[in-house]
């Protein structure tokens, strides 16, 4: 249609599945369209009254439109969807099943959304072919979601890979002295696993790094050990500010915060890069 928000057809070469991606004003013209009718799987997201994190909500059905009329009626709370089918109506219910409990696995292990889904459904039982069939399925859903902007499903490498330097982050607030360890990736700024944060905040630290921390801490990314916070698995924040600020628990300049071995900053870092056209391997 032109419009950027609007309905988008997702597909890609080679693979029977396709996607549509619209905002929740939209349903009532979508809902024509011939693929609500088929067998699905359907992700409805928009934000949470209670966290800093989206809220999310993943489902199948079958076929999908009366599900995304049910949920229209009675859930509020989402604003955008995003409907996976197949193109030849090779999918059935048992894969669709599949799909949903693979998909709020994935999302619950991440921990970058709020699942309003009220418990972990369990996969079906699938012959080895029909397993192979909808992994391979759900690979390619991966693939397409992160362009739409759906990145609840992703979990934070742990591992940076060629041109991702390591930096490190080291504060002292009295007798308590954090370290941490991230690297800028194409996803955001990762922080790793085992690195530490603050438990007390700033009296004037802002109400979104606030909430952010609080969310963590209640998904569990953020471990009560005594004096301090752990993150217990690598997490992605959408800036080298944000994680800073969320592991200090006040409001900082991460360009100046995280530095690599050497001390330069990473402001440095990236002044250096433009200056003379490369980029560092990683160590």
């Amino acid at each position: 249609s032109g419009d950027p928000e609007g309905l988008r057809i997702v597909e890609k070469a080679n693979w029977i599945g396709q996607g549509l991606a619209f905002p929740r004003p939209l349903l009532g013209e979508v809902r024509k369209r011939v693929e609500l009718q088929r067998t699905g799987v359907y992700v409805l997201w928009g934000p949470s009254d209670k966290s800093q994190l989206p809220r999310v909500y993943i489902g199948e059905g079958n076929p999908v439109l009366p599900r995304l009329e049910q949920h229209a009626r009675y859930k509020n709370f989402w604003t955008h969807a995003i409907v996976f089918a197949s193109k030849d109506q090779n999918l059935n219910k048992a894969h669709v099943q599949y799909l949903e409990a693979r998909l709020v696995q994935l999302a619950s292990e991440a921990k970058r959304a709020e699942l309003d889904n009220g418990n972990l459904p369990q996969p079906p039982t699938l012959s080895e072919a029909d397993a192979a069939d909808a992994e391979a399925f759900l690979r390619d859903m991966l693939l397409c979601l992160p362009i739409m902007g759906v990145t609840f499903f992703e979990k934070a490498s742990a591992v940076p890979v060629l041109g991702e330097q390591v930096l490190y982050l080291e504060s002292t607030r009295g007798t308590i002295t954090i370290k941490a360890r991230g690297f800028e990736s194409s996803g955001g700024f990762i922080v790793l696993t085992g690195s530490e944060a603050f438990k007390d905040e700033v009296p004037s630290i802002p109400k979104h790094l606030q909430g952010l921390r609080e969310s963590l801490v209640n998904a569990g990314v953020l471990k009560d050990e005594g004096e301090i916070y752990r993150l217990t698995q690598s997490y992605s924040f959408n800036s080298p500010s944000t994680a800073a600020g969320v592991l200090l628990g006040r409001s900082v300049n991460g360009l100046t915060q995280w530095k690599d071995k050497s001390g330069r900053t990473l402001k440095q870092i990236r002044d250096e890069q433009l200056s003379t056209g490369t980029i560092e391997e990683t160590h």
